[in-house]
């Protein structure tokens, strides 16, 4: 049985390990690499994605808050392995190339890491994983709206990947922070449309 991720070093370290032997790495392997705990790292993916200037094409805020709800509502009826599609779980990428992203983030995870550590836990534990997919659900339910504010999304992505790392390390203080960071998302795009 694996043991569960404790750190984002393991789980870079855990993806890397399991996709040595492949030319090709799929999305299901890297999937199947973090096991049953994989909804933290895949709204991580999101929330890197959202925090990039792909945040500001058009569309991409639709896109991601759909992935977002499907995610969360997997997490909020209780599954304990994600289901993607076929055409997603089947896109792959240069073992070549995933290694060298792996490398480049291995420096700023031990920073991250040094820093977080489980505390508040009850905020990502049990019945706290429930309130994490119900904010990622009103994340995904708002995503649309972004659309109208330039770049609100990017603030968005930085509360997805605050929650996804806070699965993955048990740190409730980035439930707290991603809930600060989607509020202030919130007023600005009420400020904006009003």
């Amino acid at each position: 049985m694996t043991q569960p991720l404790q750190s984002l070093e393991q789980l870079i370290d855990r993806v890397s390990q399991s996709t040595h032997d492949n030319d090709q790495v799929s999305v299901g392997m890297v999937v199947e690499s973090v096991g049953r705990r994989s909804f933290g790292p895949l709204l991580m993916l999101i929330g890197i994605t959202l925090f990039s200037p792909l945040s500001g094409l058009p569309g991409m805020s639709i896109f991601m808050g759909s992935f977002v709800l499907l995610i969360a509502v997997q997490m909020l009826i209780g599954r304990k392995q994600f289901w993607l599609p076929h055409f997603i779980l089947n896109r792959s990428i240069e073992r070549r190339k995933l290694q060298k992203a792996l490398h480049w983030l291995n420096k700023p995870a031990r920073s991250i890491d040094r820093v977080l550590k489980p505390r508040l836990t009850f905020l990502v534990r049990n019945g706290g994983s429930y309130g994490i997919a119900s904010l990622c659900i009103v994340v995904g339910l708002c995503m649309p709206f972004m659309e109208l504010v330039p770049f609100s999304s990017s603030a968005a992505g930085l509360a997805l990947l605050a929650l996804g790392l806070a699965l993955v390390v048990h740190d409730g203080l980035l439930v707290l922070l991603a809930l600060g960071a989607f509020s202030a998302t919130l007023i600005l795009i009420v400020a904006n449309i009003l």
